[in-house]
């Protein structure tokens, strides 16, 4: 098990992928032929819903089909898993979120997260982004977490866990390259005349980046190079002198 740091978050919320109702769902999902099957078949794209969710203000039924267009609402102990396309989302509970379509039906655009947290794996593709109250992410074929804090003004909180990002918060804009779990904070306000800041790897783990990529058939960076970095946000595989957190103040 990878080491990971919770902050409003319980070992639960970030060990979903160790329940036995998930690995029998993704079991059942990979069985059926994954997310390309469901596509084929217009079969229901969601592997795992335990709680109660809404999508468009309706209650959300295993069985149904998540379009992009789609707005979700997670309640108190829900937990949602789904894929989209070649992306995969796990939406946890007490969350809000619009999925805005693309240039076809299963492609996603853009992903808003008002409230709450969502760990996500996007397949290659055209430009998206991520956009939260504070921060907007613009994304390639990459894995990343995202959190909105609403009892710290919407601070947002979005970490790179591998691969290319443009990050950009009010006016500030870095280019994100990361192996190994690169974060960010999109502050409610300055820190120091900055609105885009270092921050640590919190509240998800290497186990569950992994498992969402492995349900549209892909692997993270860590799994491809075969070992792991030093997991202090600063995003690299190799921890080597004069290396800088590319948010940090100077650069």
């Amino acid at each position: 098990m990878s080491e990971h740091v919770l902050i409003s978050r319980s070992e639960e919320e970030v060990l979903w992928f160790q329940r036995r109702s998930f690995i029998h769902a993704a079991a059942a999902w990979t069985a059926m032929g994954g997310h390309e099957a469901a596509q084929a078949q217009s079969r229901s794209n969601i592997v795992e819903l335990l709680g109660d969710a809404l999508v468009n203000g309706a209650r959300l039924l295993p069985q149904q089909i998540i379009q992009t267009g789609d707005e979700i609402v997670t309640g108190p102990l829900s937990n949602l898993i789904f894929v989209l396309g070649n992306s995969s989302f796990h939406v946890r509970q007490n969350s809000r979120l619009k999925v805005e379509r693309g240039n076809t039906l299963n492609a996603v655009s853009l992903l808003r997260l008002l409230t709450g947290a969502v760990a996500s794996v996007w397949g290659r593709g055209l430009s998206r982004q991520i956009v939260t109250p504070t921060l907007t992410a613009g994304i390639r074929g990459t894995g990343v977490y995202t959190e909105v804090f609403a009892n710290q003004d919407n601070r947002s909180y979005f970490c790179n866990c591998y691969g290319t990002v443009d990050m950009e918060a009010r006016g500030d804009s870095v280019l994100s390259r990361s192996s190994y779990h690169q974060a960010f904070w999109g502050e409610a306000s300055s820190k120091e005349g900055r609105y885009l800041t270092p921050a640590k790897a919190i509240n998800h783990t290497d186990e569950e980046l992994e498992y969402l990529a492995r349900l549209v058939n892909q692997k993270t960076a860590w799994q491809v190079m075969g070992k792991k970095g030093v997991k202090d946000g600063k995003g690299y595989m190799e921890d080597k002198p004069g290396q800088v957190h590319p948010a940090s103040p100077g650069n």
